[in-house]
């Protein structure tokens, strides 16, 4: 099940914000950690959130809140439910209501949150497009205490692979690799243990489903960029990165497009740990 409005615009949440029925709002604010130059502080999603936030934003944390610990499942393997759970009702999740996520304007942050409880079976989730970037309106210091929620996490309600579902898929249907082209083609890999992709495997960058403000291109240029790619509305797709989250990114994108994608969270992460599996390397599939 695809959510055909899996993005919202600023004016419309600033709108909805006003409206009877206000959606509760997460701030996932989050960057990927690479090598840093000496001296440079890593980036603090709540540092940030402190510094201001949309009003009524709650704050939440990727690497605590939408992932379990790193290790052979991947950097970023799918939380404890049950934690996650009541992460979002502490936030203030309830399945009746929407909920709009956020993050710093890079999409990853946010579309990991939508994907997590999109998957977990809430049937409201929307990614606020552009970011906080794209806000226009106020932003505030104060911590809000929402009301508890009620959400239940029933995962499944959308697609998820694991490492042999995403081998099968790569052969059966299309697999599309969410990582920069060098990383696909195995030219560098900054983080995991061997570079190159899994075999089959597309390469596909999430960074060209948006135009340079950060939001998505219309629907239109994303399915004919799919579509290219030989992934379209009754075509198996699935998704990998290097930890699931900037996948969750093209999930997102394939969800604009009116195109069902699942997502293979341990990604590149997983499958690289494991000298077992199979890599490819170069600019083809194979």
């Amino acid at each position: 099940m695809v959510a055909m409005n899996a993005i919202i615009s600023a004016s419309e949440l600033a709108s909805e914000l006003t409206g009877e029925k206000p959606p509760v709002l997460l701030d996932v604010r989050w960057q990927l950690t690479l090598a840093k130059a000496a001296g440079e502080p890593p980036f603090d999603g709540r540092t940030a959130y402190e510094a201001g936030h949309i009003p009524g934003a709650v704050y939440i944390d990727l690497d605590r809140e939408l992932a379990g610990a790193p290790g052979a499942r991947g950097r970023h393997p799918l939380p404890d439910l049950a934690e996650f759970g009541a992460a979002m009702r502490r936030a203030g999740v309830s399945s009746a209501a929407p909920v709009v996520v956020y993050d710093g304007g890079q999409g990853w942050g946010a579309a990991r949150a939508w994907w997590l409880l999109r998957w977990t079976g809430h049937p409201d989730v929307r990614v606020l497009d552009g970011g906080l970037p794209a806000w226009e309106g106020p932003l505030e210091t104060s911590v809000p205490t929402p009301a508890e929620g009620d959400f239940e996490p029933a995962p499944g309600a959308t697609g998820q692979l694991d490492a042999e579902g995403a081998a099968a898929l790569a052969r059966s249907g299309v697999l599309l690799d969410a990582r920069a082209g060098e990383r696909y083609r195995g030219e560098v890999e900054p983080i995991d243990p061997v570079g190159g992709h899994i075999p089959g495997a597309l390469s596909a960058p999430t960074n060209e489903n948006v135009g340079p403000d950060g939001r998505f291109l219309p629907a239109e240029e994303l399915g004919a960029r799919f579509k290219a790619l030989g992934a379209s509305e009754g075509t198996e797709v699935g998704v990998y990165c290097g930890s699931g989250v900037s996948a969750a990114h093209e999930v997102l994108a394939l969800a604009v497009a009116g195109i069902p994608a699942a997502l293979y969270v341990g990604s590149w992460s997983e499958w690289s740990s494991d000298p077992s599996r199979p890599v490819a390397v170069g600019p083809d599939p194979q």
